[in-house]
């Protein structure tokens, strides 16, 4: 099966990364009882931590290890796509060599953390005013939609059945078509 390769920001990788995981983690915090008892407070769900291993081969590979490494510095959040897992907006928080690099092969680790966007409360308020944040609204010739957590404009575009090139024409506004925003409105051409 060929996969899409994955993509973070700008970066797009020429091969997927060999290995991948992801961690869920669960904040609990353990609280001491007289007599050998404990109480257990949840404090709600940690970042999704997504790790993985890959390597680049061939000439050029160094270069290519550092057009990511670029990425890496580069800092802030930014889209993570990759073929399998659900679109996370994430922190890159991690990136080693995990052996001398030679001109021809390079092995690297990555690490990424989510970055928590509200989404319990953008879905509590859709709930409490009962609309869809995916809905999509007509306006004569075109609609709009509103950008929800996890969107891409690739997956609007599939969704609503528009070519990519249309929706950016519609959408000037979008100078990075790997980067909306929860909550930014997307023209959509009927």
């Amino acid at each position: 099966m060929l996969l899409t390769p994955m993509r973070y920001k700008d970066y797009i990788w020429p091969h997927n990364p060999a290995t991948y995981s992801i961690a869920y983690e669960r904040q609990v915090a353990v609280h001491k009882v007289p007599f050998g008892r404990h109480y257990m407070q949840d404090l709600g769900m940690g970042c999704r931590i997504m790790r993985g291993q890959g390597e680049f081969a061939g000439k050029g590979a160094y270069d290519e290890f550092k057009r990511l490494a670029t990425v890496f510095y580069d800092g802030g959040p930014g889209l993570l796509i990759h073929p399998l897992w659900q679109i996370a907006n994430a922190y890159f928080t991690g990136l080693k060599l995990e052996q001398e690099p030679l001109p021809d092969y390079v092995r690297y680790s990555f690490e990424f953390r989510e970055r928590y966007d509200g989404y319990r409360e953008e879905l509590s308020a859709a709930e409490k005013t009962g609309e869809d944040s995916r809905h999509a609204f007509a306006t004569g010739r075109e609609q709009s939609c509103t950008v929800a957590g996890g969107d891409t404009l690739w997956g609007i575009a599939k969704r609503y059945d528009v070519a990519m090139e249309e929706l950016l024409r519609a959408n000037p506004g979008i100078k990075n078509p790997n980067l909306i925003r929860v909550g930014d409105k997307v023209v959509v051409p009927c």
